[in-house]
């Protein structure tokens, strides 16, 4: 077997990226903010809801594909924006974009990609989205916008939890911001790591492609404020997010709403999706893991308008625990990530092999032939009392 195909699991493409990335980098991609209370949250939330599989039910054959933004996918499953990746493993957005065409699900390119809206047009034809940010530039967000419809996205996502940037301690001890400012203690850890140091110190670091526009962020990362964030509008609000529902005509997705009173006014607004978020726990620690919030945001937008939910999804089994709570998705954005860091396209194509197997398996398992048999009935609830069958 090859080193990759002896990764069983999420946890293994990521303890294989542990052992090839600098400390510093990542901690970036792996961590989250202040005490990582809701990082961990995500995770934990999965563990904790149980399923009751049905007996009996003739699984020979099961269909794991799902609509997703009224269109067909592989599974119910696409892939979240995720930024900065090339510093993990050069053109990993596009190895990660290249996978998921592969695999039939869709791709959200981030605005802090390290690879182009039209390189990724260009390079990995399949169902495309773009995630943007509230840029203060406003001119700059609106080209990126006419860029990714020009460039034929079907899906514009809008992260909306990102008003300021979270407070990532992890960076901060790590002495590490975007752009890098080089110090003795991160050309300690960069070295430690010649096959990445060698790379980026031969082909120069990546640049996140979007965002060339905008000046370099001038403070380092002793600021109480993390390097990402300090670019984006912390003014912007429903009556902004109108105007861009109605300057796009395609589907537009609201990432990173938890309560569902603001779900229910998305779907008057006519969003077309909503994902249940607190941006992998790197923002707000305290907010509410992913999980426990989806039921309400599921009941408040009551089929007005698709509920996918991130953060967490590790195995195959937590797509089922979360179709059966409410979502009609879920995205990933850690396992692939951790896959091309790995072992570039083949790794992130890897890791949704890993997340299809498992979720197939867990299908057959709980006794449900299609995705439209995953529902609250799966989900185990305890007697409150326990009375012995005398029978």
């Amino acid at each position: 077997m090859t080193g990759l195909s002896r990764a069983c699991s999420i946890e293994d493409l990521r303890r294989a990226s542990r052992r090839r990335l600098p400390r510093a980098i990542f901690d970036f991609f792996d961590g989250g903010a202040e005490d990582e209370q809701t990082l961990a949250d995500n995770c934990a939330a999965f563990r904790r809801v149980r399923l009751a599989p049905r007996a009996l039910v003739d699984v020979s054959a099961v269909d794991p594909g799902a609509r997703v933004l009224g269109a067909p996918s592989s599974l119910p499953l696409a892939v979240a924006p995720t930024g900065a990746v090339g510093f993990g493993r050069r053109g990993g957005d596009i190895a990660i974009a290249r996978a998921a065409a592969r695999a039939g699900v869709p791709y959200t390119l981030s605005t802090s990609a390290t690879a182009s809206i039209e390189q990724i047009a260009d390079a990995a034809p399949g169902r495309l989205w773009f995630q943007a940010y509230i840029l203060r530039h406003r001119p700059l967000l609106e080209s990126l916008i006419a860029r990714a419809r020009a460039a034929d996205y079907e899906g514009l996502m809008i992260t909306v939890d990102l008003p300021v940037g979270g407070k990532r301690e992890r960076d901060f001890r790590n002495g590490l911001s975007f752009p890098f400012h080089y110090t003795a203690r991160n050309l300690r850890d960069f070295a430690s790591r010649p096959a990445w140091a060698l790379d980026m110190l031969c082909r120069g670091l990546p640049v996140m492609e979007s965002l060339k526009g905008l000046e370099a962020p001038g403070a380092d990362a002793t600021r109480l404020a993390s390097s990402v964030g300090r670019s984006y509008d912390p003014s912007f609000d429903w009556a902004r997010l109108e105007a861009l529902r109605d300057q796009w005509p395609r589907k537009l997705i609201v990432k990173g709403v938890l309560r569902p009173d603001d779900a229910d006014r998305l779907a008057r607004l006519g969003c077309d999706a909503v994902v249940v978020s607190n941006h992998g726990g790197r923002q707000l620690d305290g907010a509410a893991a992913t999980l426990d919030a989806l039921p309400g945001v599921a009941q408040a937008a009551a089929g007005r308008m698709e509920v996918l939910v991130d953060g967490g999804v590790r195995r195959g089994g937590d797509i089922l625990k979360a179709l059966a709570l409410g979502a009609n998705a879920v995205l990933v954005g850690r396992a692939t990530l951790w896959g091309a860091i790995a072992a570039g396209e083949a790794g992130a194509v890897r890791a949704l092999d890993i997340l299809r197997e498992e979720f197939q398996r867990g299908m057959q398992l709980c006794g449900a032939r299609r995705v439209a048999e995953i529902g609250p009935d799966l989900l185990f609830e305890a007697p409150r009392t326990y009375q012995k069958n005398t029978v």
